[in-house]
């Protein structure tokens, strides 16, 4: 399945890169290693990879700083950070840098598999644009702009439509509040957190079997939101 993708593996530490390269080799990937980050932007500007999983502590140039400059380096490369626990602030920093997702150290093996996976799937560059997206019991046309949750229509304000258009385009990806807000109401609305939680709770009394327990819109905590498919976890 991912015998075709190129994992680049950006850790100082030794022990973990050479673990991660076992396991994610047994797994289909081509894998590189960098042990900085600035053994990482000598590799990627004369390699080509579909993803990196990138530290955010290393000596020398951090993670956050990295994940910047090879943002501009590869645009359409998939990014992972791997952060330690408890650190919400570096985690939204990662994703504004240009970050696709996270996992928090320790992880586990399968999480970052399925995590690495789902960028993947984001980043496919072959992939054409998708007119009708389709997640559980959810179908979303975006030419007619309608929503069909079982088969039945439901009706949503241009704002809410425009919400879920982009949280599904990005189903299983962390988006930060920040993100959400300057993308759908622009620049001006970053701040407006207040604002984007009661349009989340409007989306899901109408899409969720039970909103107190969200299955679809899930909450990432001091980060944003993630679309996830209820089918697939």
């Amino acid at each position: 399945m991912a015998s075709h993708f190129k994992a680049l593996v950006i850790d100082d530490e030794r022990p973990l890169r050479s673990v991660l390269r076992t396991s994610l080799t047994s797994r289909g990937f081509v894998v590189e290693e960098a042990g900085s980050a600035e053994e990482a932007l000598e590799i990627l500007a004369q390699r080509e990879f579909d993803i990196a999983l990138l530290d955010i502590n290393m000596p020398g140039m951090g993670g956050l700083e990295a994940c910047r400059q090879i943002r501009e380096i590869a645009p359409r490369m998939g990014i992972v950070m791997a952060t330690v626990r408890d650190a919400e602030a570096d985690m939204v920093k990662a994703l504004e840098m240009g970050a696709d997702d996270y996992v928090t150290k320790p992880f586990r093996f399968g999480e970052l598999v399925a995590r690495l996976h789902a960028v993947l799937r984001r980043t496919d560059r072959t992939k054409t644009p998708q007119k009708v997206l389709r997640t559980g019991n959810l179908e979303m046309d975006l030419e007619k702009r309608s929503l069909l949750r079982s088969g039945e229509e439901v009706r949503l304000t241009p704002t809410e439509f425009d919400l879920l258009a982009l949280l599904m385009k990005n189903e299983g990806m962390p988006l930060t509040h920040a993100k959400l807000l300057s993308s759908i109401w622009g620049a001006e609305y970053r701040d407006e957190l207040e604002y984007l939680r009661s349009y989340v709770r409007a989306l899901r009394k109408k899409i969720e079997d039970d909103p107190s327990r969200p299955k679809y819109i899930l909450t990432e905590p001091w980060l944003g939101y993630r679309f996830q498919n209820p089918v697939a976890t």
